[in-house]
């Protein structure tokens, strides 16, 4: 198998790189997305683009001008593009070197913004590989000590600017090691009950381009609700919010025959008498 190495030169992607060529399992090309957000990030591009030459690997990459004043999302969102448009050229399977520590985090960062079921399951998406989930920080300080590895420190890291950073200080000091495995736990468990919630939804999505009104309009909001962001998400690729999915679910309800609703993120809703169909724009 090919895999799309996601590698920032922070210690986390070295060490996950460190060990897939170790493994001589696969066919590995190195990755790395300059956001464009720190002066400093061509340094790093250019870390990145030895570190796979000393492997031996082929590097690909791309540089944005986000800007000093991106958000988190959509450094992360821009990042991704990026990942899957490599992947897809490439027909390779993204890999990432999230650890058990940034579940946790992602877990809390979900919760200080009122997440619904989905913000306790994240990094759950089977599309992309993670290898490195059931190793902790220190774990993979340690690996590195051990190996004599080389990394860059994201200047970023140490901002309090990002909701992320400020999370992982209190976490650090706040949270006990039973209460992470805990959370851990809760997490495994979300993900199982995600995938027979995605498979009940998916054998009430229409396989057509149509898909009925009646079905939304009869449920209950917050069932229409979940149905209609996981129907957007299987035909178009689109994770809406759960606002959007709300005012689209009133949509689907009133919306006259012939009318476009626009719900943002690059997805429109066509409307018939009883079905509607949902298009990229």
């Amino acid at each position: 198998m090919r895999y799309l190495v996601a590698v920032s030169g922070g210690i986390d992607s070295v060490v996950l790189l460190d060990m897939l060529v170790a493994d001589q399992k696969h066919e590995l090309i190195v990755a790395y997305f300059d956001h464009g957000i720190r002066s400093d990030s061509m340094k790093d591009a250019r870390f990145v683009e030895e570190l796979a030459k000393l492997y031996n690997l082929p590097f690909v990459t791309k540089r944005e001008e986000l800007g000093s004043l991106a958000s988190e999302d959509l450094a992360r969102s821009r990042r991704y593009a990026f990942l899957n448009e490599e992947a897809k050229k490439n027909n390779a399977v993204i890999v990432t070197a999230h650890h058990s520590d940034d579940v946790i985090e992602t877990i809390a960062i979900n919760l200080a913004r009122g997440t619904g079921w989905r913000g306790v399951a994240g990094l759950g998406n089977t599309q992309i590989s993670r290898p490195l989930l059931h190793l902790t920080k220190n774990d993979i300080r340690k690996y590195a000590v051990v190996k004599r590895l080389e990394w860059v420190e994201d200047s970023t890291n140490n901002s309090d600017i990002y909701l992320r950073n400020r999370l992982r200080r209190k976490i650090a000091t706040s949270l006990s090691g039973e209460t992470k495995k805990e959370l851990l736990d809760i997490w495994k468990n979300q993900l199982i009950l995600k995938e027979k919630i995605y498979k009940e939804e998916d054998t009430l999505i229409r396989a057509g381009e149509d898909q009925g009104r009646y079905l939304l309009i009869n449920s209950d909001s917050l069932s229409a609700e979940e149905l209609l962001r996981r129907t957007i998400m299987k035909k178009v690729g689109i994770a809406c919010t759960r606002p959007q999915a709300s005012r689209a679910l009133l949509a689907v309800k009133v919306a006259k025959p012939g009318t476009v609703f626009e719900i943002g993120a690059g997805c429109n809703l066509h409307f018939k008498v009883q079905t509607f169909t949902i298009q990229n724009t």
